[in-house]
């Protein structure tokens, strides 16, 4: 079956992207699901392996952000929920890698262990600032989409109004001083 987006204009790359990016994220997923039966080396070369993957599909990501902004809006509005699902997934995707590769036991063998005495109260607390500053990192990085979303809305304002000045003219009926400009 076609996808409907191949017959919109400017939607034939983004569509490239995200087949793409599906084939990167399910190799990505198996190597994420092979890591858990790895320790040692094997284990670090699998987790290097897996965030070059991680770097590949946020690199298509952001191709398929820039391709999105040049196909038509009544397209768009249905690109938009997939291109959401596609981050929400990358982003679980980080964060399990970000666990596999902060379980120290599994890297380092019995080598390590986050308390001799064998209490689990301070790796608990670290557990808990961990996953607390990881909510903060990505709720920081939401904000700084949302600023750069609202920059964007701003420039095109911006644009708009530099357009509609210029239809304008000189026409004296249209007040070409404004007060904020």
């Amino acid at each position: 079956m076609a996808n409907p987006l191949d017959t919109d204009a400017g939607s034939e790359l983004f569509s490239s992207y995200e087949s793409e990016l599906k084939l990167v994220q399910a190799d990505l997923n198996q190597k994420l699901d092979q890591i858990t039966e790895l320790s040692g080396e094997p284990r670090k070369s699998a987790l290097r392996l897996a965030e070059r993957s991680l770097e590949e599909a946020n690199e298509l990501l952001d191709q398929m952000r820039i391709e999105k902004q040049n196909i038509p809006s009544t397209t768009r509005s249905r690109i938009n929920p997939r291109f959401r699902n596609y981050e929400t997934d990358i982003d679980a995707a980080k964060r399990k890698l970000k666990s596999l590769s902060d379980d120290r036991r599994a890297l380092f063998g019995n080598r390590y262990s986050d308390n001799p005495n064998g209490g689990d109260e301070q790796l608990e607390q670290r557990q808990q600032l961990l996953s607390g500053t990881d909510r903060l990192d990505r709720s920081s990085q939401r904000l700084r989409d949302s600023q750069r979303i609202a920059n964007e809305t701003e420039d095109i304002g911006r644009g708009t109004l530099a357009d509609l000045q210029l239809q304008r003219g000189d026409d004296p009926a249209y007040p070409t001083d404004y007060a904020g400009e």
